[in-house]
């Protein structure tokens, strides 16, 4: 990479880790921008340059939140088991930084027996919301569920179709399929692995 471009990446990363900028796209355009350059990252660019950020801001500190919050997701999937819940995101990966939640899909017939669930299990809802995406062409809707926790962490809950539940989709980012852990890999990291990080 060169010099120039990784200016970009590393600026364009700091703008999403200090919450100037949400999206890799709008950060990498502000950043090119910024530094009257010509040159955009790739997101993994990106990625990789949020990532050492967070490393050297955060220190030991990260590590125990990274398991904290692994910890807290398999709660909340341990309750949603009956909608085949998976871990996505960074804490997927492994690559959370101050800003991250606990990104959690699950599968139903429909959205209100997965938040009916929550609520029975006296989770705090913050607040819920349908979202539409147009994915090669075509427009999808999901049911956003939003948590906050009592360690002051939030997750967000995506409840897809069932008949998505196989159906695997390719990271912006990183470039490969995003499988996620389930419950039982989830539990399975926790004990032997629980710093793990997934990326390609």
């Amino acid at each position: 990479m060169s010099l120039l471009k990784k200016k970009v990446a590393r600026e364009a990363a700091l703008l999403l880790y200090t919450s100037q900028e949400k999206e890799y796209k709008q950060a990498k355009k502000r950043a090119s921008e910024n530094l009257r350059a010509r040159i955009l990252p790739s997101n993994l660019d990106v990625a990789l340059e949020l990532d050492e950020i967070a490393e050297e801001r955060e220190g030991p500190l990260r590590n125990k939140r990274l398991i904290q919050m692994r910890e807290e997701a398999l709660r909340i999937m341990q309750k949603l088991k009956d909608f085949s819940p998976r871990l996505v995101g960074s804490l997927w990966r492994g690559t959370i930084h101050r800003n991250s939640d606990i990104d959690i899909i699950a599968f139903a017939f429909t959205s209100n027996s997965v938040l009916a669930q929550l609520q029975k299990s006296s989770f705090s809802i913050a607040k819920t919301e349908r979202i539409s995406v147009t994915k090669e062409g075509r427009k999808e809707t999901s049911f956003h569920i939003y948590l906050m926790l009592p360690s002051g962490n939030e997750a967000e809950i995506v409840v897809r179709p069932v008949e998505k539940a196989n159906h695997h989709e390719k990271c912006e980012i990183y470039g490969d399929m995003v499988t996620g852990l389930n419950t039982l890999q989830l539990t399975r990291v926790l004990r032997e692995r629980p710093l793990a990080r997934f990326i390609p």
